[in-house]
């Protein structure tokens, strides 16, 4: 019930933010933020909320990045390569071997095997290693105001405040380019859905690897991962892996790497 609403508050706040004018420079985008504010208090979000949306910057480096996705048009072949696909594996296998109760209680929980949690861990994050250097509000408030993917990016502008709101991330916390968090690059209206206190701490902290992949394997599951079941290409749980990720070529990556790790 919970997420039903949630998804109806999204409807009805995408619906409010469109009569906010957008913009594909940084003139205008202050004028914006005020306009925001007004929705976002309408739709809960509290004093923490607000005064990050109010710190928030135009982030031209998170629009030049979206501007220029080059990589998820590479062949499969160097994609991988690219993205050090055998490094990933090499390091997956010794990651599994050195843990393997944590993810053997992962998979027994959500079904979800340890070779496409690790594959995603080592590919979104090299397994926490660069996690992203922009601030999450800033870039996701930017990507909101402009004009190219305003739509999409609205209610995870909202999750993100939420988010602050809830103390899992700050207003200066550091992300992906687009605003993605953590060891596995959640988007906030993501991780405000399937978000897992795996460490029974009380907090949700996509920082910390066992929320980050219990959370992601709850993702997954909730996507329609079929336990037991194979997630190559053409088996019924790659379809599940393309949830994740709209790139082709990085599915397919996810998929082999995930097979190779598991072998």
């Amino acid at each position: 019930m919970k997420l039903l609403a949630l998804t109806f508050s999204f409807i009805l706040f995408a619906n409010a933010a469109f009569s906010i004018q957008c913009g594909n420079t940084v003139s205008g985008f202050n004028q914006w933020k005020g306009a925001f504010a007004k929705i976002a208090k309408k739709e809960g979000i509290k004093a923490p909320g607000l005064n990050a949306l109010s710190q928030a910057n135009y982030a031209t480096d998170t629009i030049s990045a979206d501007r220029n996705q080059k990589t998820f048009r590479y062949s499969l072949s160097k994609f991988m390569q690219t993205r050090g696909a055998e490094t990933i594996v090499a390091r997956g296998r010794k990651r599994k071997a050195a843990s393997p109760n944590f993810y053997a209680t992962l998979e027994k929980k959500y079904g979800v095997p340890a070779g496409v949690l690790i594959a995603i861990h080592g590919m979104e994050t090299a397994f926490g290693s660069f996690m992203g250097d922009s601030p999450i509000v800033s870039a996701i408030i930017t990507l909101t105001y402009d004009c190219r993917r305003s739509a999409f990016f609205q209610p995870h502008a909202l999750s993100a405040l939420k988010l602050v709101d809830q103390g899992s991330i700050t207003a200066t916390t550091r992300g992906a380019k687009h605003g993605e968090l953590g060891h596995t690059q959640f988007l906030p209206g993501n991780a405000l859905i399937y978000g897992v206190d795996a460490t029974g701490d009380g907090q949700i902290d996509f920082y910390n690897q066992i929320d980050a992949l219990a959370s992601t394997a709850n993702y997954l599951r909730k996507k329609g991962w079929k336990r037991g079941k194979g997630y190559q290409e053409g088996q019924p749980n790659f379809s599940v892996i393309k949830k994740w990720n709209a790139a082709t070529v990085y599915q397919q990556a996810i998929a082999i790497i995930g097979e190779k790790i598991d072998s």
